[in-house]
């Protein structure tokens, strides 16, 4: 052997050495800076990359397996696995603690820092505890039916039985009864686990040197004051926002008069949706120009025998267009686009990366309708940035923050909802365009994307004061009435109490899934759009632009999403709009001719609610 090939053999022997050495004493701890070799440091990354990978396939298979088929077996093999990751992944903490990073390069120095985010619990029964109370939750929430008073036996689920009630039914008394039934099976069950499962989420944050689970939800956005950030961002929309309420709110008394005040908040159980998150099940109450053509596309899609397949398909055909990646042929055979009928699942949408290979998935009870078209095309976003990503490191398949990834797929539906796109679809006739077509379109997408912004705003207010213990579980359900009002301006249609706990009735509360990422989400999803119109060299207002098979915005776009997590957010951003914060122009752009549109109609009315 030659004297160099010798040199760099006992090199290599001396790492896989000491990689040995820091694997057989993981349960001595040592103060941090023991370790300060960099390529150390590299082998040992890479080595836990590919054993990473395995783990988390083998808990992504798990979760899969139990939310499309909610059998008890399934719920403790998820629950055996998940026990069985967190110790392991309790001790690869423990092996990172080991490096002092602080002379590393950037990229290495990255990984260790995304590697050691979040909160860890360390005792076994507390993770038991923490499984088996975070399970029960989803599985209330997922199998809960509302059942027709005696003697009928019709008992019904919340999709799509209760979600179709809200959004087509006009009878006030029919609305109050769904939107409080669903309340009354989920919530109270769900509201007696929750203070648990805070005081867990309380405890792995302060083990890892956090004051609560807020400072970990934080902690993503890797920026100092990022709530004050997202207060000023508010209040920066907020005046587009309360001249919409108002507007609604007017259109609202005209149909229910008196059970719709004037000048105060509207009833919750009224605006089209189980949350009021959204309002456009009621755009034919509130559409301003019905003579027009609808832009809602759902009776087109009906007409011309429209299958769940086909949505996707033409999902998957806009992402091909712009040059970027089409689903896997694993995705087809594998994914759940339709609600089984022999066995519970939890139906809320959601994308699925199995970590390994392109295993990528959806989740979806799909109805064949509007919301479910565009829905298919978020969603269908995750699994492009899922792929896009596919080629950094496992700590870095990530979006640059979470917002990032929940607006990918947003992004791609502003132009799918265009009438120049629809109209090449064959869903609306594709004729003359003008400033009456603007504001029914505009407002209709407002009641998507402007109604939505307090509800996404106000959601994660209320769980950090929940985290840092200034709301308590007396005040849970008085605190979640204060701040719905106070942000969105609607109330409770009845008188709720300290017993009932409504926050439980949305998918993201027994989840534990963090909000504030739809929030940014829905601001940051302008600034792309906006910036990929400008790449096509669009030319008119951006609400009527249509990226679909422009190379040069993909090309943009799919640099942004190959990043993943390996810089932060401020890079992306910078990649994809030239800007390096969130910033509210790009939307106020957007709905301008709304806007003005909105304060001529609200002249003399009451803006805001007492």
């Amino acid at each position: 052997m030659e004297t160099w090939k010798m040199t760099v053999w006992l090199f290599v022997l001396s790492i896989i050495c000491s990689i040995n050495y820091v694997s057989a004493d993981i349960e001595n701890e040592v103060e941090d800076g023991s370790i300060d070799n960099e390529v150390l440091a590299k082998v040992w990354l890479a080595e836990l990359n590919t054993r990473l990978i395995e783990k988390n396939n083998e808990l992504a298979i798990a979760n899969w397996n139990y939310e499309t088929n909610m059998t008890d077996h399934n719920s403790i093999i998820m629950n055996t696995i998940s026990l069985e990751l967190h110790d392991w992944d309790t001790e690869v903490k423990k092996r990172a603690r080991k490096f002092n990073t602080e002379n590393f390069s950037y990229k290495i120095k990255r990984m260790f820092q995304l590697l050691l985010q979040g909160g860890e619990l360390r005792d076994d029964q507390q993770v038991r505890r923490y499984n088996a109370i975070t399970t029960e939750m989803l599985s209330i929430f997922a199998q809960a039916k509302v059942c027709r008073d005696p003697p009928s036996t019709e008992c019904l689920s919340l999709e799509p039985d209760l979600e179709s009630i809200m959004a087509d039914s006009r009878d006030y008394d029919e609305l109050l009864w769904a939107w409080k039934g669903w309340r009354d099976a989920v919530g109270p069950p769900i509201g007696e686990l929750y203070p648990q499962y805070v005081e867990l989420r309380n405890i792995a944050a302060r083990n890892t040197g956090h004051n609560d689970e807020s400072d970990v939800w934080l902690e993503n956005y890797e920026e100092e004051d990022f709530e004050a950030i997202l207060d000023e961002l508010f209040e920066e929309i907020k005046p587009l926002y309360r001249h919409l309420h108002a507007y609604v709110r007017r259109k609202l008394q005209d149909r229910y008069q008196d059970r719709v005040s004037a000048t105060g908040p509207i009833p919750a159980h009224l605006l089209g949706n189980m949350w009021a998150q959204q309002w456009d099940n009621i755009y034919d109450i509130v559409r301003p120009f019905p003579d027009l053509e609808s832009v809602d596309i759902t009776p087109n899609m009906r007409e011309q025998d429209y299958t769940v397949l086909q949505m996707f398909h033409i999902a998957n055909n806009f992402f091909t267009s712009l040059g970027l990646r089409g689903m896997p042929s694993s995705f087809w055979k594998k994914s759940m686009l339709v609600k089984p009928r022999d066995r519970e699942v939890i139906c809320h949408g959601s994308a699925h990366d199995m970590q390994k290979g392109n295993d990528v998935r959806i989740k979806m009870c799909t109805q064949i309708d509007y919301d479910d078209f565009y829905t298919v095309h978020h969603e269908m976003g995750h699994c492009e940035y899922y792929l896009q990503y596919r080629d950094q490191p496992l700590v870095f398949r990530a979006g640059a923050n979470h917002g990032f990834h929940e607006a990918v797929g947003d992004t791609i539906a502003l132009s799918v909802v265009t009438s120049d796109y629809l109209s090449k679809m064959g869903l609306l006739d594709g004729g003359e365009f003008t400033k009456n077509h603007d504001i029914d379109f505009l407002l209709r997408q407002a009641l998507v994307k402007v109604a939505f912004l307090p509800f996404g705003f106000m959601i994660d207010k209320w769980r950090w004061d929940v985290f840092r213990g200034i709301t308590t579980p007396e005040n849970y359900n008085s605190k979640w009435w204060e701040l719905r009002t106070k942000y969105q301006g609607i109330e409770a249609p009845v008188e709720r109490t300290a017993a009932d706990f409504d926050p439980g009735a949305k998918y993201h509360i027994p989840s534990g899934t963090p909000y504030i990422r739809y929030f940014v989400s829905f601001l940051i999803q302008f600034q792309f759009h906006e910036a990929l119109c400008k790449a096509k060299h669009h030319e008119g207002p951006i609400h009527r632009c249509n990226i679909y098979q422009s190379k040069e915005a993909g090309d943009k776009l799919g640099a942004m999403l190959r990043m993943g997590a390996s810089r932060p957010w401020q890079d992306a951003m910078q990649e994809i709009t030239g800007q390096r914060r969130i910033d509210t122009s790009a939307i106020k752009s957007y709905f301008e001719p709304l806007f003005e549109w909105l304060k001529e109609q609200n002249e003399g009315e009451t803006i805001g609610w007492e």
